[in-house]
């Protein structure tokens, strides 16, 4: 691929991967959207902006994350070379506090002195708690009522990092209704408050900022697997709600032809159920919380509420960069059910010693199907983007153990 074709060259000057992408959003905000692009152009490529990202990325959250070699998932499954890149090590116990860290030092060179942020799963609003405590911003995280519920652990972490949750109880109750409130707070707040998005979506910079600041993921895997194997990987594999993890990782490898990559939806109780988050697999395009993308909606452009056991997957939508490489067929998308996602979790627990969290496991279920039908001298790299002590309560409740 040219330079001129090379998928690195995205998005264009209004944001748009392709069709997808651009800037929706309410006129109140637009100037603080295009200062948001503006600022972000000149700290991008700032030696002393990056100086200060990579000592808090090395120093603070303790990357370089390892490349694990899962030998004995290698080798019960009979097939290709399994590598896990193990970001659930990061502190904060996932990869969002990579986005974090990078949104947080942009807000300050803004002069922002108000936080707010969105969760799912509760890791992004726990990431965005502790850089807020590291930097002395006060913090305001929304979160549906039913993800409080379900991650009741890091709901009591992001108040003991000293941010203020808002429960909020309209629509389903979960990710796509916790942007939302998020959204009307910024629009509220636009002169001192700086929203951190927790996943490649939502209106231009946001899907390129946090990509950017993820893809320090592949980058340190294509150093890593050169030290065990000598070559490139032959897949890539990562679960994908929004995207943030999965795009982190295939970025530095979409020009590399040879790598082969795999995004993993949720697919709840079955593509052919109404419960699923499966966005490229059951959607369409339209456009929500600033982007034009591909949604879970009727005929009539309502968005449909998605189901997932996974809060990070419970989403409608899905990143507009993850659209367009659909389209173009550099990534492919598949899905898996909760139930295959809860067989893979209890799997990795007893082959690797490793409790994924229920999002990578997600992607682990794939891999598991996929991975013996390839050869012993192929490799595989997965991204282990969390670990599952958040999901302990809603696994135990899957297997009905009581806890």
């Amino acid at each position: 691929m040219n330079k001129k074709n090379s998928y690195l060259q995205w998005p264009d000057e209004k944001g748009y991967f392709g069709k997808y992408g651009g800037r929706y959003v309410a006129e109140t905000l637009m100037p603080l959207i295009l200062d948001v692009e503006e600022k972000y152009k000149k700290i991008r490529n700032d030696k002393s902006f990056n100086k200060e990202f990579d000592y808090y990325l090395k120093k603070y959250v303790g990357r370089p994350s390892p490349l694990f070699f899962a030998k004995r998932i290698s080798d019960d499954l009979k097939g290709a070379k399994v590598y896990f890149k193990r970001d659930e090590l990061n502190h904060t116990g996932a990869h969002k506090i990579n986005n974090c860290l990078g949104q947080i030092l942009l807000a300050k060179k803004m002069g922002k002195t108000r936080i707010i942020a969105e969760t799912g799963a509760g890791q992004h609003g726990v990431a965005t708690a502790t850089v807020c405590a590291l930097f002395n911003l006060p913090c305001t995280v929304y979160m549906g009522e039913k993800d409080i519920e379900r991650q009741s652990p890091n709901v009591f972490r992001m108040k003991l990092l000293g941010a203020e949750i808002k429960p909020v109880s309209s629509g389903s109750k979960s990710l796509k209704d916790a942007m939302n409130e998020a959204l009307r707070d910024w629009v509220t707040n636009v002169k001192n408050t700086f929203y951190i998005i927790g996943t490649v979506a939502g209106p231009h910079p946001y899907p390129t900022m946090v990509r950017d600041f993820q893809s320090i993921i592949g980058k340190e895997v294509k150093k890593q697997i050169f030290e065990f194997e000598k070559k490139l990987p032959d897949l890539l594999i990562a679960c994908i709600g929004g995207g943030s993890n999965a795009i982190g990782l295939f970025h530095e490898f979409l020009d590399n032809k040879e790598v082969k990559m795999i995004a993993v939806e949720a697919a709840g109780y079955g593509l052919n159920s109404n419960k699923h988050a499966a966005s490229l697999s059951g959607g369409k395009p339209g456009v929500l919380h600033g982007n034009k993308t591909y949604l879970l909606q009727t005929n009539s452009g309502q968005i449909k509420e998605a189901h997932s056991i996974s809060a990070g997957l419970d989403y409608p939508g899905i990143g507009p960069e993850h659209s367009f490489l659909h389209d173009n067929k550099r990534v492919k998308y598949l899905s898996a059910t909760d139930k295959e996602a809860i067989q893979a979790f209890k799997y990795c627990c007893k082959m690797e010693g490793i409790i994924p969290a229920l999002e990578p496991a997600h992607a682990l279920a794939v891999l598991k199907k996929i991975v013996p039908k390839m050869n012993s001298n192929q490799v595989v790299v997965m991204n282990m983007c969390g670990r599952g002590d958040k999901d302990i309560f809603t696994v135990a409740k899957a297997l009905n153990i009581k806890l």
